[in-house]
């Protein structure tokens, strides 16, 4: 069964390995031409893609019109297709140095941090450019782990992996094991990014844009915990494609877990109402009604 279920990953990443290798043989700005107009058509044709953005959408915005919401879903899918090929394509994008920044208040409180030895906490979410902040960082010298959830293909999660990890180590999961290596990291006066708008089961109960979105408050816990700065901070994509914005917020004020959680949400809903189409819509982030558990998943 093991070597089966093997070989079926392998053949289902053989379209997906010939699209970011034939992507990858691009000149640089054709490259990310190329995974916009995939990412796009995709999005536009796939019933169950369209139908989930368009869920989000009518949910936040019931009032938008129609139009607007294609408009919306073409610019989401234009900029995650640019991110997904950057990411995938780790070193070229470093290399260009396709970023203004990073400015901002918080970034003033890192480097105050890291003059302390103390490390922080970046939180932020699926908008924009989310890696051109490590890669921003890394850029000044400061190396950044990042908290992620493995995709579910072992072939095109090492290939992932692999570049995720181009762009600062440690890079852990969101499990037990992770939370370990993340305290440890944070200890030693490293610095991590998280993001916070995913789903989470037994999450606390935030509000993001209006609705309720169950979200884990373990990193304002580790912030509290450890003094750390949990900083927002954001890549926004600019008008030409190509360009990112790296900006800092400044520092979350102390409170409780749950009050800095949703503070936040809060700062990321102020992002994705003011350019929406930076957004990645395909989230199953909302329910209509949940439970609260404990909160403390990331």
């Amino acid at each position: 069964m093991a070597r089966r279920s093997k070989a079926l990953s392998f053949l289902t990443w053989l379209p997906q390995g010939a699209l970011i290798g034939l992507a990858r043989a691009l000149p640089y700005r054709a490259r990310l031409a190329f995974a916009s107009g995939f990412a796009r058509t995709l999005v536009a044709l796939v019933p169950d893609l369209r139908r989930r953005v368009e869920g989000n959408l009518r949910l936040v915005f019931p009032e938008m019109p129609a139009a607007e919401r294609r408009r919306i879903r073409a610019a989401m899918a234009d900029s995650f297709g640019r991110t997904m090929i950057e990411v995938m394509t780790r070193r070229a994008f470093q290399a260009r140095h396709a970023w203004t920044g990073p400015v901002g208040p918080g970034w003033d409180a890192l480097r105050a941090a890291r003059a302390e030895g103390k490390g922080a906490l970046l939180v932020s979410g699926h908008f924009g450019q989310w890696e051109a902040v490590r890669a921003a960082l890394l850029a000044e010298g400061i190396e950044s782990g990042a908290m992620i959830r493995p995709v579910k293909n072992p072939f095109l999660n090492a290939d992932y992996l692999a570049n995720v990890e181009a762009g600062g180590k440690p890079v852990i999961g969101r499990d037990g094991a992770g939370l370990r290596e993340l305290v440890r990291h944070l200890k030693g006066g490293g610095v991590m990014a998280v993001l916070l708008d995913q789903y989470t089961k037994r999450g606390a109960p935030v509000d993001f844009l209006g609705h309720p979105a169950p979200s884990g408050t373990a990193i304002a816990e580790l912030a509290l915990k450890y003094r750390l700065p949990m900083i927002p901070v954001y890549g926004t994509r600019q008008p030409d494609g190509l360009s990112v914005a790296v900006e800092f917020e400044a520092p979350i004020p102390p409170g409780t877990a749950l009050e800095m959680t949703q503070a936040a949400a809060d700062s990321l809903a102020a992002r994705v109402r003011a350019t929406p189409g930076q957004y990645y819509w395909l989230h199953r982030r909302w329910v209509k009604s949940f439970d609260a558990g404990t909160g403390s998943s990331p």
